[in-house]
């Protein structure tokens, strides 16, 4: 299996597949800075970084608007002074799809 972040999204709609709880236990062991977190029932995976001032975060942001942009999936960002935290689920299931793995994956090696 390819590293997450050199994976690319798949398009899905409405009756793709969420992730098992099998298939989360595995993934999780490649992004474990992440949290799977439950938002009114549906499972995402947030992630806070922290930077010295706003400018550092809102660089941050902006990459991760790129990066989100090029593979056609969205997260939410909040954006403070000194943190950006990141979310990432599937909208149209309502929870994760692996492809929220390989973004989440795509947004740490935006640090490196």
């Amino acid at each position: 299996m390819a590293a997450l972040n050199q994976e690319h999204c798949e398009a899905c709609n409405a009756d793709a597949p969420k992730v098992s709880d099998d298939e989360l236990a595995l993934l999780m062991r490649e992004i474990p800075e992440w949290t799977p977190v439950s938002d009114d029932g549906v499972m995402m995976l947030r992630r806070e970084f922290k930077f010295k001032n706003f400018r550092q975060a809102l660089e941050f942001t902006n990459k991760v608007g790129e990066i989100a942009e090029a593979e056609k999936h969205h997260p939410e960002i909040i954006t403070e002074w000194g943190k950006a935290t990141v979310t990432w689920w599937t909208h149209a299931i309502n929870g994760l799809h692996k492809n929220d793995f390989v973004m989440a994956a795509k947004t740490d090696e935006i640090l490196k």
